[in-house]
């Protein structure tokens, strides 16, 4: 069998699937651990797989490593379990947003409707602190430790993106890089990624702590939060009769169907910014989920096939995105840059839930729905669907997070061009 340009065992697959299926029962044993009503759920998921990278990625991509001859020349050393995780990061990827999509479709643009302002304001303030903040820690270690302005603010810029758990922001600072007398471009996007690496942790595990956490410190009545969101985002009515054409019993073509064409929206680049593979699998779940029907042809997957979807989606993604970030985490991890990590972390969350909070007057479910968007944050949504037990909360998340998306971006690059 030949993958990723290189020959790749049957033997090599096996194992690499066995290591996938031991991270997830022990991820979910793990999130069971309930303390004091919190628990990490799905997330468990992920402290596993970071775990698993940062004691046995390399044990385990010497495993997958093939070197070999062609024509009698080397071909060199290719570390194939960097591709295949990222290939199954992605599949959860898509798996997931698609359902998220799906799901919020129906109720999504009535909750823009009302609220639309409030989502476009809470994105915007969200990412300008985290890139305020990425400022004043840039300044502030150049100040009292002296090192080379060019060189920290592009570490500190990979730690925004990895503070945000934003690929679209990590992909638009290594693009914006450029050489100069000290540094070479591809030293910099080295260094952009590492940044990124220590700090996408804690920007995974600081979001789902906080959505979790917020509701048990506020003591809030979830039936009464559940009630109120529903206020906000009633529940549409079908505009299914029954009498339309399943293209299949569980909604697996229509499902494809739409991941597919969300796929060739997000690849299309306009300068250094694109929807990518996220943004646009979810736009264009909202739209299909919103109509349900084209003529009389039925194209919303069945509630059960979403619902499988959504989670085996979010397990595969942590997999894939937390064995890869433990290794990075492990070989780079510096305390300095890490706690620069936790600051950009939280300071737009804390800062984005008040705003919502006093000044939009955002309900509990909707406002912390509205910060996974703005920190552009998957696993959190997973962990929030968990913890309110409704998935109507897709809504505010995929409403905030377009306006993030843009938002991150273009203050990635504008960081990276102002301390160059």
């Amino acid at each position: 069998m030949v993958l990723f340009g290189g020959i790749l065992s049957i033997k090599t697959i096996s194992f690499l699937v066995f290591c996938v299926f031991l991270i997830a029962g022990l991820g979910y044993l793990l999130g069971r651990i309930t303390i004091k009503g919190v628990s990490l759920g799905t997330a468990g998921v992920f402290i596993v797989a970071l775990l698993f990278g940062a004691f046995l990625y390399n044990p385990l991509a010497n495993q997958l490593m093939v070197a070999f001859k062609q024509g009698g020349e080397k071909l060199g050393d290719v570390t194939y379990v960097t591709n295949a995780l990222k290939i199954i990061e992605n599949l959860g990827l898509i798996l997931f947003v698609t359902s998220v999509g799906f799901i919020a479709g129906p109720s999504f643009f009535g909750d823009l409707k009302k609220n639309f302002k409030s989502y476009i304001l809470l994105g915007i303030v969200i990412i300008l602190v985290g890139g305020l903040s990425c400022a004043g820690c840039i300044v502030f270690d150049h100040k009292i430790f002296g090192r080379d302005l060019e060189e920290i603010s592009a570490m500190l810029v990979g730690l925004l993106s990895g503070s945000l758990t934003s690929t679209p922001a990590f992909s638009a600072a290594k693009a914006t890089v450029i050489d100069s007398a000290k540094y070479t471009a591809q030293q910099l996007e080295d260094i952009v990624a590492v940044g990124h690496g220590i700090a996408y942790l804690f920007g995974v595990v600081g979001v789902v702590l906080f959505v979790q956490l917020v509701p048990k410190f506020a003591r809030v009545d979830m039936d009464e939060e559940r009630s109120k969101l529903n206020e906000s985002a009633p529940e549409a009515p079908s505009k299914l009769n029954g009498k339309e054409l399943k293209l299949d019993p569980l909604g697996f073509c229509s499902f494809s169907l739409v991941a597919l064409l969300g796929i060739l929206a997000g690849s299309f680049k306009f300068g250094n910014f694109s929807l990518t593979t996220t943004g646009g699998c979810l736009i264009l779940a909202l739209v299909f989920g919103h109509f349900q029907k084209i003529g009389k042809i039925c194209i919303m997957p069945e509630k059960e096939t979403l619902q499988v979807f959504r989670e085996l989606g979010l397990m595969l993604f942590l997999i894939g995105a937390g064995v890869a970030g433990g290794a990075s985490f492990v070989k780079y991890f510096e305390w300095v840059y890490f706690i620069y990590g936790i600051i950009m972390t939280m300071l737009p969350m804390i800062i984005g839930f008040f705003v919502a909070k006093s000044i939009l007057r955002l309900n509990l479910l909707n406002n912390l729905g509205s910060i996974c968007g703005g920190m552009t944050s998957t696993p959190a949504l997973g962990t929030l669907i968990g913890t309110a037990k409704t998935e109507k909360v897709a809504g505010a998340y995929a409403s905030t997070y377009p306006i993030a998306l843009v938002a991150v971006v273009i203050v990635s690059q504008v960081l990276i061009i102002f301390f160059r």
